[in-house]
């Protein structure tokens, strides 16, 4: 005999309940089978709401029955023939009036008590077992209904009565000794104590139900039908990667369904273990689907964690002081003023001072246990032995459960430190004897990045997401969404790096979507989105609060540079072509560094120097290998360089300028390159990374550009300024023709000075054949004395920019 239990949804309605029949009407060719049943789908959370609003004296109660009665008769209705329908709907209607009734005493007396919400909360299945028992019947003309109320007994605690097995197993078994039926259905959820008051066994008891009807019969099996394949390695409405569980232990099983995975109601595992029946989830709409099947038979694998679970709307409450310390009976009585009060405790943990002792309990009871706490301890509070009873609320558990967890060293460590890195704090933990589980509380807001880093962690073949937020599509940020596009594939084989744009925005508009954005037709997205504004970006990266976020600055901005510390404050890590915040007041460039490493989010800034040349990167090497930076010369400025390499006879200054714009090698305000400032800003961050505290003011600007020229406002009066001052630039390069020699805007630092201007570079110095837009730096330190150490490349560009940028990414992915 197999007993088959269906959930809320997988009888939602008649469509969903053919589904169900199809099932039975296949499993009962060849066994017999006890289908127990749940209440259509949002039934029960119906008739609560019903009872509440009658002992609140509101009438709208007959609207909620009202909508209960019409949801039944349209099922049955669909689900039965015409010819046959009159004395069933007749049967339903007299349960709904007696239904009606109960809750017309609940309104004439203005209560509801727990004895008559036991009751009201039980029609849901009486109601939708009838339905399906006759529905049934239609095409299987061997199948009966039994009342479950009649089977087991239990207690009096209303609302989560406990089970006396010793009577419901007889009354199981005698009942089914005798029962010739193929298929017989009952109604879950519901019980009755001895006398036969009505009881019910707990929200999702319909689970326990059928376990307990499968232990009384020594059933060959429990099949728990609902509407996913399985128990998840994380819950898939959070986490999207989270991947069904073939095989799992009873242990297992029982340790996520206690910690949230709500799958399987957590009392039904216990009495299928004592007899060692298997439990097998399926899928109503699936049914081919393998489904997870729960056993003492384990499966050994590598990976020593089997899921992630969670219990959202959890307090801590916390007892401390210095009186408890050394004193017994402190933990006892604590525990007994929270059982007086009917509060569950789903998590304890203790220092092993004894001074501190932390319980996990749901928020809605948190104002009870508070002021209950308080009063059993008002002695110890009054003469500050014990403080008053600290809570917590909005909080939420975390666990990490495998059985083989035991057998594997660092596993909590790994857990913290994957926590740690994505800035979600711990504020307690609890880790089990049995070594199963290692549990954690933290902020509800953290869930869903904490979920999806550990599974991250745990069960995606190590596969990085890492989440982009982008500002600045320009020539740089066009190319640089063209890579991730063009290389996204590549990453996810080879380096399991999955990388996703959350969010883009230039100027007038900016677009985030938390699946991320297709890159295929990012600008028409971008076009449509909401206006920009940088405080609003700011709140949505922080309210997303993704797993290994990433800001990317690809503008010049100064007020964008003045946002990263608001990132990184969220561990938010930062990669950035924008020089200003670097090259700004050497406090904050610190300040910037200190929040990097405080916060543990990358701040990776390799594009101010060099573009795409490794330039800082091989500065922080040459410093963390105990070398000493003495002196750097650089042609820094790859628009510098192509400006002067193609200033000739033939060609003005004015041209030359303007043609280096056109291919995007200067800013678009080309002042900034051609005053020194931007390459003032590059020495000066070499300066910084090489371990010197220097601001821009101490470096020489030694500018050959006339001072009308700077003056303008406009790049139209720019250009014009270029023009007029053609004479001064003709004589600059007729001096260095008459030097044989060529001009380079060349950046220096040595004995604690700095400066930049343009030089007269002779044929047998490195400068002198630089090309293009050609970068180069030359580091003189302890190590590399009389020979420099040379780098030398493209400095220029949107596309190594862009390359460089990309470079910083994938950096942080590998981390």
């Amino acid at each position: 005999m197999k007993i088959l239990k269906f959930g809320g949804t997988s009888v939602a309605n008649a469509d969903n309940i053919k589904r169900v029949l199809t099932i039975i009407a296949e499993k009962a060719k060849n066994e017999k089978l006890v289908v127990v049943v749940s209440a259509l789908s949002k039934v029960t959370d119906l008739l609560q709401l019903a009872s509440q609003k009658a002992a609140s004296n509101d009438e709208s109660f007959k609207e909620i029955v009202a909508e209960i009665e019409k949801k039944h008769l349209d099922t049955l209705k669909e689900l039965i023939p015409v010819s046959e329908q009159s004395s069933l709907l007749s049967h339903l209607k007299r349960i709904i009036n007696h239904l009606e009734t109960l809750l017309d005493g609940c309104f004439l007396l203005g209560e509801l008590s727990p004895r008559t919400a036991d009751t009201i909360l039980g029609f849901g299945e009486l109601l939708s077992s009838y339905i399906i028992a006759e529905a049934l019947k239609q095409n299987l003309k061997n199948s009966g209904y039994a009342d479950s109320r009649e089977l087991i007994k239990t207690n009096a605690n209303f609302g989560k009565a406990v089970v006396n097995f010793e009577i419901s197993n007889q009354l199981i078994a005698d009942y089914f000794a005798s029962n010739e039926s193929q298929v017989v259905v009952l109604p879950g959820f519901i019980a009755s104590t001895t006398d036969g008051i009505h009881t019910t066994l707990g929200r999702g008891g319909s689970d326990y139900t059928a376990a307990i009807v499968a232990a009384a019969l020594n059933a060959k099996e429990l099949e728990i039908w609902t509407d996913v394949n399985g128990m998840f390695t994380a819950n898939p409405k959070i986490v999207k990667q989270a991947q069904p569980i073939a095989t799992i232990s009873y242990q297992e099983a029982m340790e996520l369904s206690h910690f949230g995975a709500k799958v399987l109601y957590p009392p039904t595992i216990q009495p299928v273990l004592r007899k060692n029946i298997p439990i097998l989830i399926k899928n109503t709409f699936e049914p081919e689907a393998v489904g997870t099947y729960i056993s003492n038979d384990v499966v050994s694998q590598t990976n020593p964690a089997k899921g992630i679970s969670h219990i959202d709307n959890i307090a801590l409450l916390t007892l401390e002081g210095p009186g408890m310390v050394g004193v017994s009976g402190s933990s006892k009585r604590l525990f007994e003023v929270l059982s007086q009060e009917n509060i569950n405790v789903i998590f304890i943990t203790q220092a092993s001072s004894e001074h501190s002792i932390c319980i996990g309990i749901l928020n809605s009871d948190a104002e009870i246990a508070e002021i209950a706490i308080n009063k059993a301890f008002e002695i110890e509070i009054a003469q500050n032995k014990i403080e008053p009873c600290i809570v917590e609320n909005n909080l939420c558990i975390i666990a990490l459960v495998g059985e083989n967890m035991k057998n594997h060293q660092g596993l909590s460590g790994r857990m913290f430190s994957t926590l740690g890195k994505n800035n979600v704090n711990i504020r307690a933990i609890a880790q089990g004897a049995s070594e199963r589980n290692i549990s954690a509380v933290i902020n509800e807001r953290d869930v869903k990045k904490a979920l999806n880093t550990l599974h991250e962690n745990f069960f995606e073949e190590n596969t990085k997401q890492l989440n982009l937020f982008v500002m600045g599509v320009g020539n740089v940020g066009k190319k640089f969404i063209e890579q991730i596009h063009q290389q996204k594939k590549f990453l996810k084989e080879n380096l399991k790096i999955n990388l996703r744009v959350i969010a883009l925005s230039n100027s007038r508009k900016m677009h985030f979507d938390e699946d991320g954005i297709s890159l295929k037709d990012w600008q028409t997205v971008l076009n449509n989105g909401e206006t920009a504004n940088q405080e609003l970006f700011i709140a949505k990266v922080k309210e997303l609060n993704l797993r290994n976020s990433i800001f990317v600055d690809i503008t010049a901005n100064e007020s964008v540079s003045k946002t990263y510390e608001h990132y990184l404050k969220q561990s938010v890590g930062v990669v950035t072509c924008n020089k200003i915040a670097c090259s700004s007041a050497y406090d904050n460039y610190k300040h910037l560094k200190n929040l990097s490493r405080q916060y543990n989010a990358p701040f990776l800034f390799e594009t101010n120097v060099g573009a795409g040349l490794p330039i800082i990167d091989t500065v922080k090497n040459l410093i963390a290998s105990g070398d000493k930076v003495n002196k750097i010369q650089a042609v820094l400025s790859g628009s510098l360089n192509f400006i002067f390499n193609n200033f000739d006879e033939n060609h003005s200054f004015q041209d030359v300028v303007k043609e280096a714009g056109v291919q995007g090698f200067t800013e678009p305000d080309p002042k900034i390159d051609l005053s020194g400032i931007d390459v003032a800003r590059k020495i000066l961050i070499l300066i910084r990374e090489s371990g010197y505290q220097m601001d821009i003011e101490a470096i020489a600007n030694e500018s050959f550009m006339p001072a009308e020229c700077l003056a303008t406002t406009s790049n139209e009066a720019f250009f014009a300024s270029l023009q007029k001052h053609a004479a001064h630039f003709d004589a600059l390069y007729n001096e260095a023709k008459n030097k044989e020699s060529r001009l380079k805007y060349v950046a220096q630092f040595e004995n604690g000075k700095a400066s930049v201007g343009l030089q007269f570079i002779p044929k047998d110095h490195p400068f002198y054949n630089l090309e293009g837009k050609d970068n180069i730096v030359l580091f003189y330190t302890d190590c590399y004395v009389d020979q420099p150490l040379l780098i030398k490349g493209a400095g220029a560009g949107a596309a190594v920019t862009a390359s460089g940028i990309f470079a910083d990414v994938i950096r942080i992915g590998n981390v």
